[in-house]
């Protein structure tokens, strides 16, 4: 342990985003995504609140339809939290969005769902050209279970860290070449040391480039704050990162408790509460989830992550990665490289062994199947 800790933020420009700024060395600022149904105004206005109240700089909030960014209009009105949305698979829906808030997110790897005529650059060209016209902020979000198509065919499948790396920097270039410089950048993995690595080769490359930090899929806590503390200990304390945000698998009344683990991390971190070597254990089971949002199509997913690590209990020292994903949005490409995966639709559990689909199963008959295959794969290691 060390008693103090001397953090060189790296020198990156500055982007303002609403109220907060961040970038060339201002406070790193904690963020979180609402996990209400984007059309229930009045909670997502609550969820927003409570956010902003418990210290997030800014809000982020999932916009899959136009009524969802009608929705949002209103919501809007309601809420002086800074907001950003995130687009999804529609870049059409900037338009609607943009000028109801703060941030706009996209990723690289889903502009290539609508409009296949379009290339990608005619797409962001669209979304940049509607934040300039609605003074809104970009983050280039590149995703390990959605990365471009292109990047991921031109290297070995091994290697998850590179076309991440490509695709941010091709992503950066473009839109530099756009004239405009108010976007940050974030590359996500469930593995933190994947995140600790392709963030490191990113800063780098582009040390101007403010870079948003977090272990997407980080699971439930405490294991998904511990998942996330690794990542960011080792980041944050040689100066990169931010913004932050802690993904964590919980209730909707619970979600404030992301903001909360997040300033406690970078407290930490400058306090010197840290290990000075952080090894991540990957002899043993490894249940990764995803953060509940607005994208749940059934709240049934966050009790079947609390079953799943329970049920498992008894595989703890096998060294075994299970991946329970709670919706269509990313998880069918995000539980791929898991031995095991497990995504929720409204009725139904789809079951995979790697990229191998076994199945969809009903809510209250995926567990047995899951050990039947987990028994599977202990047996297979003995």
């Amino acid at each position: 342990m060390l008693a103090f800790m001397t953090i060189e933020r790296n020198e990156t420009r500055p982007v303002r985003i609403g109220s907060v700024h961040i970038g060339s060395r201002h406070p790193i600022a904690v963020q979180s995504m609402t996990a209400t149904k984007t059309q229930d105004i009045d909670a997502t206005v609550a969820q927003s609140e409570a956010l902003r109240v418990r210290g997030a700089g800014v809000v982020r909030i999932a916009v899959d339809s136009e009524k969802d960014a009608a929705a949002l209009a209103e919501i809007r009105k309601q809420t002086t939290a800074n907001l950003a949305v995130d687009l999804q698979e529609n870049f059409r829906l900037a338009q609607l969005v943009a000028p109801f808030v703060d941030k706009i997110r996209y990723n690289p790897g889903h502009l290539y769902h609508h409009q296949r005529d379009k290339s990608w650059q005619e797409k962001v060209g669209f979304i940049i050209n509607q934040a300039k016209e609605h003074d809104c902020a970009i983050r280039i979000g590149v995703n390990c279970g959605s990365v471009d198509p292109e990047k991921k065919e031109k290297y070995d499948p091994s290697d998850s860290i590179t076309p991440m790396l490509e695709s941010a920097l091709e992503h950066c270039e473009f839109v530099d070449s756009l004239g405009f410089d108010r976007y940050v950048v974030s590359l996500k993995d469930s593995d933190p040391r994947h995140v600790i690595e392709v963030n490191k080769r990113f800063a780098q490359r582009r040390p101007d480039v403010p870079l948003h930090l977090g272990v997407t899929e980080a699971g439930m806590p405490p294991d998904g704050i511990v998942k996330t503390r690794i990542a960011f200990e080792q980041l944050i304390g040689k100066g990169i990162g931010d913004t932050v945000r802690v993904s964590l698998t919980l209730p909707n009344d619970r979600k404030p408790e992301e903001i909360a683990a997040g300033k406690s991390i970078i407290e930490d971190i400058y306090a010197g509460r840290v290990r000075s070597v952080v090894v991540f254990d990957d002899t043993k089971l490894n249940i990764i989830s995803c953060p509940s949002c607005s994208r749940v199509e059934n709240e049934a997913f966050i009790d079947l992550a609390a079953n799943v690590k329970e049920m498992t209990e008894y595989a703890k020292d096998y060294a075994i990665t299970i991946a329970v994903m709670g919706c269509r949005v990313n998880g069918p490409g995000e539980t791929d490289d898991a031995d095991l995966g497990l995504w929720c639709g409204p009725t139904k559990v789809n079951l995979k062994r790697g990229t191998e689909a076994l199945g969809a199963f009903g809510y209250d008959e995926i567990l047995p199947k899951l050990q039947q295959e987990l028994d599977a794969i202990i047996e297979a290691k003995r």
